[in-house]
This record gives C-alpha cells, sequence and structure tokens, in this order.
C-alpha cells in the first residue's frame, strides 16, 4: 500500500470492473457509506478513503495550509486515483466532496465518466442573487461555538444537521464522527468549506453530474441543486429526494439508496 493509500486509509472493495469512488462530506468519514456499500460490491469495484482531517486520520498529516482551500483536499483525490491506477470513475460526492470531484475534474475530466452530487453546494454564504442559505454573522457565531466548546457544538450541530429524530442512530453517529475530529483541524476545515464560493469554476466542470438532494437540508437549500443544474458546464440532471437533513445516506436509507442506484447505474438521457 502506498503513502497517500495509507494516509487517506483507502479500501477497495467488491468485484466489478468499473470503479465507483466514495467521498464523505465535513464532520464523517468513509462509514458514513455503511448502508449503500452492499448494494454495490457485485457490480462494482469500490474504492473508499478519508478526508485529510477527518477523525479516522493522522491529524500530523493535516496541512493547514495546504487544506486553507478545497483544492488541497482535490490534489489527493487526484493522487488517491493515480495510485489505484484508475483510469475512469464513477464519483459520488457528498456535500462539500461533491465540490472536490467537480474541482479535480475540471484539471482531469478524463479519469471521471459522472460525478453524482449529494447535498452539494458551490457557497454557502448568501449574496446578491443567490441564496446559498447562511449570513455571514450566522457563520462567524457557528466558528466561536466550535471554538470555544468544541464538544458542546458537536453534541447542537448533530442533530440539526441530520434532521428528524435527536435520538436517532445517525444523529448518534455523525455526533461520534464530528467528535473524533481534532478541534483545531475541525475549526480550520469547517472555516474552508462554510467560507468557499465555487461558483466561477461551474462552468468549466463538463463531466455529467447528478445532483441529488433533501427536501429539507440546514446547510443546504433547495434552490443551491438548481442553481447547480443551471450554472455547470455539462449535461445535469436534479432529484430532490422526500429525505430531511444533509447526511440523507445515513439518516434516510430507505429513500435514498434506491435514488443513488438508480443515478450510478444509469446516465443522463440526452
Amino acid at each position: 500500500m502506498g503513502i497517500v493509500e495509507e494516509a487517506h486509509n483507502v479500501k477497495v472493495l467488491g468485484t466489478g470492473v468499473q470503479n465507483l469512488v466514495l467521498a464523505h462530506g465535513f464532520g464523517t468519514d468513509q462509514s458514513v457509506w455503511k448502508h449503500l456499500i452492499p448494494h454495490l460490491v457485485d457490480n462494482y469495484r469500490v474504492v473508499l478513503y478519508d478526508n485529510m482531517g477527518a477523525g479516522t486520520t493522522n491529524p500530523e498529516y493535516f496541512d493547514f495550509e495546504r487544506y486553507s482551500t478545497l483544492e488541497g483536499h482535490a490534489y489527493d483525490l487526484l493522487a488517491i486515483l493515480e495510485e489505484l491506477q484508475i483510469e475512469s470513475c464513477i464519483f459520488v460526492g457528498h456535500s462539500i466532496s461533491a465540490m472536490i470531484g467537480a474541482i479535480a475534474s475540471i484539471s482531469r475530466p478524463d479519469l471521471f465518466s459522472k460525478l453524482v452530487m449529494i447535498s452539494a453546494s458551490p457557497r454557502y454564504l448568501n449574496d446578491v442573487d443567490y441564496y446559498g442559505g447562511f449570513e455571514q454573522e450566522d457563520l462567524d457565531q457557528l466558528f466561536e461555538a466550535m471554538r470555544s466548546n468544541y464538544k458542546a457544538w458537536c453534541s447542537g450541530f448533530a442533530p440539526l444537521a441530520v434532521g428528524g429524530d435527536m435520538d436517532s442512530v445517525a444523529v448518534q453517529e455523525f455526533s461520534r464522527t464530528l467528535f473524533n475530529m481534532r478541534p483545531d483541524i475541525a475549526l480550520s476545515v469547517g472555516q474552508t468549506i462554510f467560507q468557499c464560493d465555487m461558483r466561477q469554476i461551474l462552468g468549466l466542470v463538463t463531466v455529467p453530474c447528478h445532483i441529488i438532494q433533501s427536501m429539507k437540508d440546514l446547510a443546504v437549500p433547495v434552490v443551491v441543486s438548481e442553481y447547480l443544474h443551471q450554472n455547470l458546464g455539462g449535461e445535469s440532471i436534479v432529484e430532490v429526494m422526500s429525505s430531511d437533513g444533509h447526511l440523507p445516506q445515513l439518516s434516510s436509507p430507505d429513500v435514498v439508496i434506491p435514488v443513488l442506484l438508480r443515478h450510478i447505474r444509469f446516465d443522463i438521457a440526452v
């Protein structure tokens, strides 16, 4: 196993010929895909990895400067694909990983047959003629809460992000992976994500994109999925699901898995 694979806890499962890469969002790790994986391993070669900074990665490897932009994570993704000698894959990115996949696909479109984006947003801050869901004041309060008492912040943020039942297994699971992150790294990653603005690069994304969104999501308003659809440079399609929350693959697998499998298996009809 190469150093990149080891650093990102890369796992390759399944017996299929086609490569399928699963990438998680902020505060989680590859375990967020546990409900989906059993449906994939018979037909695909499934690649799982952890973004640098996830609680399962070695904090010594986290370079605050490198990961102050999403490009740092996109370079990691390309390095993983190179080390595994993957020449083409279906990339499924949750939350910020959808944007990381988009960035990677701009420099190497040949490596991606399509991007499946779940709960994706190019910008979380509201702007003139753009509704991202947050004001700067909201984010400043969020960062201050993370700074002052990270554990308490995790306990409050997890149920809001997951949506639904406060005592659900999904909330407990997200709380666990969120709490596993080193607080200073979580704050840094959170700031990079929530302050990012990827709108200007969307037109450069030419690979087909399947945009999947929960009807109700604290972090990403439904209008953002339509914004992505209108502004991406290649073919795209949107499906809004009846699920609640920002981690629907964890909280509503019964609703989400059939939708995901459909978008993974079928291409956009031209």
